[in-house]
């Protein structure tokens, strides 16, 4: 038991660790479905181009919020 008595410090950066989980792998969804709709139709490359940066700026931005928030609400 005296173990567990010496870990200290924030919980942060381990939420952090486990938030980041999610935009991971909505990265890799994302430029999955890119390169399979390419794959399908590859005149539409360009068209969807811009939905794959925008999809990869909303995952990316939910990645940043949850470091704020574990910076904000870890004590």
């Amino acid at each position: 038991m005296a173990d567990l008595a010496a870990v200290s410090g924030s919980l942060a950066a381990v939420g952090y660790g486990l938030a980041a989980i999610g935009p991971g792998i909505g990265v890799g969804i994302v430029f999955a479905s890119y390169i399979q709709a390419t794959a399908r139709q590859p005149e539409s490359a360009g068209l969807t181009r811009t939905y794959m940066f925008l999809g990869f700026a909303v995952v990316e931005a939910l990645a940043l919020l949850g470091i704020a928030f574990g910076f904000v609400f870890g004590k």
